[in-house]
């Protein structure tokens, strides 16, 4: 389809971000951020771009007065919109039913009403997990088992936009992806967390004995895909975005602590969290072949290096996030 101008969910957050400057640098795209500004999101991580192609538009995609206007202004919606962090969601699982699922029901109705082309973001995570030594990835035929909150929500977000496709003909694609990492990414999560931990002398600690396995993807490869999908998919399909790059925890802080010249046994190891899923593993295959899609940054460890230097070149970003959230950690027994 002929698009000229997109509105984007979630833009201020990790990888919403990412994929508005990824659009801002490959396209002539027009962009419309619709976010909600919650501890997640920052418009630190949207500055510099250009004001005749982008806009921003604080408020909570549940609230259907500044949903439908912007939706009916656009060509496309991509929805990135979402509560994602498994820990959060064990420890208060409200704000993932209301963002995940009645924002994701507020959104596709107003796709509905106004024709919109409609993308919706969602996660591995959904399929829930694989065991360590079996030879199966996740693909678009894997049955949803979701373990948490977190997933059950975003299994549900999944469900209500294949039904819209087919109740009411909205015109909607599916992604579901594996773990990302890269820049502008919350230092509550694992990558991050773990590297500024250790740019600030603090000893990583890994639940259980750091076997789980997650099938990581750079943020720029997972933003090059949604385009390609946005572009070439075919309406009320789904498509897998991997990069196989599977890696246990236990690797990742080992690999971490010696970009940063430590030993890498430097980690410590504490009591698992409940359902820790064990492994993920997207097979990619149906968006390689049908649209064409390949991933850039195809060697981890250097894509990891460079967001190691990302983080130290930008400490001012993440600098004022990360008391808060080691503040929060300890107040979960974290």
């Amino acid at each position: 389809m002929a698009m000229q101008r997109i509105l984007v969910t979630g833009g201020a957050g990790f990888i919403g971000c990412n994929f508005v400057h990824f659009i801002m640098e490959h396209t002539g795209l027009h962009v419309t951020v619709l976010d909600k500004l919650t501890y997640a999101g920052s418009l630190e991580s949207l500055s510099g771009l250009p004001s005749s192609r982008f806009d921003f538009q604080k408020g909570d995609i549940c609230d259907a007065g500044i949903v439908d206007p912007l939706t009916s202004s656009v060509d496309a919606v991509v929805h990135f919109a979402a509560e994602s962090h498994n820990d959060n969601s064990l420890a208060d699982p409200r704000p993932f039913i209301d963002t995940n699922l009645a924002g994701t029901f507020t959104l596709i109705e107003a796709a509905r009403k106004h024709g919109t082309r409609f993308h919706h973001i969602s996660t591995d995570e959904v399929y829930g997990d694989l065991a360590l030594d079996e030879p199966r990835k996740f693909t678009e035929d894997s049955v949803y088992r979701p373990t948490s909150p977190y997933s059950a929500t975003k299994a549900g977000s999944d469900m209500l936009v294949r039904a819209w496709v087919r109740s009411f003909g909205l015109q909607a694609t599916i992604s579901n992806c594996s773990n990302n990492y890269g820049p502008y990414q919350h230092v509550e999560k694992f990558i991050p967390r773990q590297i500024t931990n250790i740019l600030d002398g603090v000893r990583p600690r890994l639940y259980g004995q750091g076997l789980n396995v997650r099938d990581w993807i750079h943020v720029e490869d997972h933003s090059s895909a949604v385009l390609t999908i946005l572009e070439r998919g075919q309406v009320g399909e789904t498509y897998l975005i991997g990069a196989d790059g599977e890696r246990s925890n236990r690797e990742v802080v080992e690999m971490l602590l010696t970009l940063n010249g430590q030993q890498p046994d430097a980690y410590d190891l504490v009591k698992d969290r409940p359902g820790h899923d064990l492994r993920y593993a997207i097979d990619s295959t149906k968006l390689r072949t049908e649209l064409g899609w390949t991933p850039r940054f195809s060697d981890f460890a250097s894509g990891l290096a460079e967001t190691v230097q990302w983080y130290r070149a930008n400490e001012d970003w993440w600098r004022p996030q990360k008391a808060v959230t080691e503040s929060k950690y300890a107040g979960q027994g974290h």
